[in-house]
């Protein structure tokens, strides 16, 4: 068994959780599995795996290690289409990461298309509200809203959005529109805690950064719901532009404190670095960046004319 076979067991157990689906996946009997883990062990003379009779679980190190096996794997993938002439024609799994929101309203039709058009390529969604490491979550392309400072990725931004407040019609009818940020004191707010992190707003005043702390009556870690809450004329939520674009548009809600809103901040599209390329991260990359260029900016036109 070479070293190559060994990282393949050892991801595939990591995967599956258990050495029996791990031998399931890669048709190999269990014995054989159990050897190529015990052989990657020895080799490099610590456990990868904790085990009980119930349970197959990754020790510290065994999570730090899969992230590099992964990478090392599609590294090999795709250095070897490249040398076989191969690397020209996208085929394979696509693993994509953006956040929920971000996922479902912009990234999903654009990689509906994308299936269309590239029939021998399958692609895996992680759709989550947090922070995703690219390298040991196996992830191949992300979108990342915010000012990037990991120099180790590989960007490509495709354009930005506006973090600002809404509150439905209904609601500011009768409890009035604030005119100044210090008047959210005596408003209902509702926080989506991706964006009011520490319950505080962060804001522009005569350009300069400013912020002011609130006291949300209902606190949630999802975007959707927070909407819904200010549809529903429950209070002022924080969204990012392409979130709430088609709400204002109908009247659902209604931009607050617009004046004061911070800078908008870029999204790109990032990947880890590796010498090699496959090709299906590449295509996606030429396919995605333009379609989401023109979707974003078309959202933030939208915004402007129902915030001005």
């Amino acid at each position: 068994m070479d070293r190559l076979d060994e990282l393949r067991i050892f991801v595939a157990v990591a995967e599956c959780g258990s050495f029996v689906g791990a031998a399931r996946q890669l048709s190999m009997s269990p014995p054989a599995v159990t050897r190529g883990v015990a052989a990657l062990e020895e080799r490099l003379g610590l456990p990868l795996f904790a085990r009980t009779t119930r349970a197959v679980r990754l020790t510290d190190k065994g999570e730090q290690f899969v992230g590099t096996a992964r990478r090392l794997l599609q590294d090999f993938e795709a250095a070897q289409q490249e040398i076989t002439g191969e690397s020209g024609a996208p085929a394979g799994l696509l693993t994509i990461s953006a956040s929920v929101t971000f996922g479902r309203y912009v990234l999903a039709p654009i990689v509906s298309e994308f299936l269309e058009a590239h029939k021998n390529v399958d692609v895996s969604m992680l759709l989550v509200e947090r922070l995703v490491d690219l390298v040991d979550e196996g992830v191949d392309i992300a979108v990342r809203i915010a000012h990037l400072s990991d120099s180790s990725l590989i960007a490509r931004r495709v354009g930005e959005v506006q973090r600002m407040l809404v509150a439905s019609p209904a609601y500011l009818s009768e409890r009035g529109l604030p005119e100044l940020p210090s008047e959210l004191a005596r408003h209902d707010v509702i926080a989506f805690t991706g964006l009011l992190q520490n319950r505080a707003w962060r804001y522009q005043e005569q350009s300069r950064d400013r912020k002011i702390e609130l006291s949300p009556r209902f606190e949630v870690t999802d975007a959707a719901t927070a909407i819904t809450a200010a549809q529903s004329g429950r209070g002022i939520t924080g969204v990012y532009s392409y979130m709430v674009h088609e709400a204002l548009a109908a009247r659902h809600l209604q931009p607050v404190l617009s004046a004061f809103a911070s800078d908008p901040v870029p999204v790109h599209l990032i990947r880890p670095q590796s010498r090699f390329v496959s090709p299906q991260v590449r295509a996606f990359m030429d396919f995605a960046v333009p379609r989401l260029s023109a979707a974003l900016n078309t959202i933030g036109a939208e915004v402007d004319a129902h915030s001005s």
